[in-house]
């Protein structure tokens, strides 16, 4: 399979201007600029199927659309470079190995939409990926490629690289236009939306790194190319961030539908160890757990809907029979507890009290009535808080109980957690 996103990767000095440029790098922008109408690059995207690449899957091009164009003043272009869902590590081998691409990207994208300053809001620990993109804008001002003036086009563009604090609530883009502004990283309620309001009060687009990257490439080849790979309503390439219980973790990039089962036994080398397979998240935490028998579900974003789950942003988490689901559900409910911003009371006081709960179960001092306490906690926190991460924060409970609720009552029953006395008494027996 060709490769669209990670063509550049294995190159050496991959990150450098020269190594970009030597293999055609820059030469889309040229073609643009040269003469392409600003609304026949949007046509194209829009045409190319190209869903977006953050976790939503919103058509791309459609997004586009709704910036008005009679708004006198200046726009602008945020890129979601967050990237905090557990499990996803796609956009930093982009950002670090062949950041020119993403610039690209940006600057064809804010050629259509009449945007001259752009924002990459980077994940304050992605130090060298700060490092490399401050690097890569100095030098393609330093060639023409962005600046004043661009390439005599009269087309200006300025990139700024913001590194957040490190908060998973800031990659839901509306808090990123907070902490962009300098104000606490709060979601704001909506509407109105980032395309008529956004920053500063301004007409903004907000992209994710990888729907950035795919922009060069397609309007270079067109929308029936792009459109050619993947599969109806799903086009394109995807990048697969699988880790967990795997031979061989990382970041594949495979046509959008390609099966579960392939990507897990052909590309990332079976499960660890010949143990067997027992859970899948297959788009980062905040995606309904799915089983064995989905090996051959379509790795894509209607295919996985179908099934009663989520592409999001294509990390897959794996598990295998060694796996506590309990112990699942109380990490990632720690974790989304400890990054709510507070402001909704469903989200800041339910997710403490779920994670006593859970713990609960685990350390054996629960009941079996708590699992429907679980599932009534999670059920008033769901579609109740101003942005979508109260409802990521449950699905991790929900879906664990929906798909392994023997696990749950064998808690109960047994007071306290099978696998952990498993484990203990695996290593009191070891030479």
């Amino acid at each position: 399979m060709e490769k669209i996103l990670l063509k550049n990767i294995d190159n050496p000095n991959s990150e450098s201007i020269d190594a970009y440029v030597s293999q055609g790098g820059y030469g889309t922008l040229k073609k643009v600029l040269g003469g392409i109408k600003q609304a026949d690059i949007t046509d194209t995207v829009k045409q190319s199927g190209l869903r977006g690449r953050g976790g939503a899957g919103f058509p791309t091009g459609l997004k586009w659309s709704f910036v008005p164009k009679d708004v006198p003043g200046p726009r602008y272009l945020c890129c979601n470079a967050d990237e905090g869902e557990p499990g996803t590590f796609k956009d930093r081998v982009i950002i670090e190995n062949d950041p020119h691409l993403l610039l690209e990207g940006i600057a064809i994208s804010c050629y259509a939409l009449s945007v001259e300053t752009a924002y990459i809001y980077i994940r304050g620990e992605f130090v060298l990926g700060a490092e490399r993109l401050a690097v890569a804008i100095s030098e393609a001002e330093a060639r023409g490629f962005l600046g004043s003036n661009i390439l005599g086009s009269g087309f200006n563009l300025k990139i700024h690289v913001h590194r957040g604090a490190g908060s998973y609530i800031c990659g839901e883009e509306t808090a990123l236009l907070e902490s962009l502004e300098g104000k606490r990283g709060l979601p704001r309620l909506k509407p109105p939306f980032p395309a008529s309001v956004g920053l500063y009060g301004r007409p903004t687009v907000i992209n994710n790194v990888e729907t950035l990257a795919n922009i060069p490439a397609i309007v270079a080849r067109g929308a029936e190319w792009f459109a050619s790979i993947g599969t109806k309503g799903n086009t394109g390439t995807k990048l697969f961030a699988i880790s967990g219980h795997v031979e061989k973790p990382g970041v594949y990039e495979l046509p959008l539908g390609v099966s579960l089962r392939e990507l897990l036994y052909e590309h990332a080398g079976g499960i660890r160890g010949g143990r067997k397979l027992k859970a899948v998240m297959p788009g980062g935490s905040s995606t309904p757990v799915i089983t064995p028998e989905h090996l051959d579900v379509a790795l894509d974003f209607d295919s996985l809907e179908a099934v009663g789950s989520m592409l999001g942003s294509g990390a897959v988490i794996v598990m295998d029979e060694t796996t506590c689901m309990v112990e699942v559900a109380l990490k990632l409910t720690r974790f989304y507890r400890h990054e709510s911003c507070g402001q909704c009371t469903p989200c800041r006081e339910g997710l403490g009290w779920i994670e006593q709960l859970l713990q609960g179960l685990e350390s054996g001092t629960a009941s079996s009535g708590d699992i429907e306490l679980l599932l009534d906690i999670a059920s008033s926190i769901s579609g109740n808080t101003l942005c979508p991460m109260g409802d990521a924060a449950v699905i991790p409970v929900e879906s664990t109980i929906a798909r392994f609720r023997d696990e749950y009552e064998l808690h109960a029953k047994q007071g306290g957690c099978p696998f952990a006395r498993s484990r203990a008494r695996a290593a009191q027996e070891a030479p």
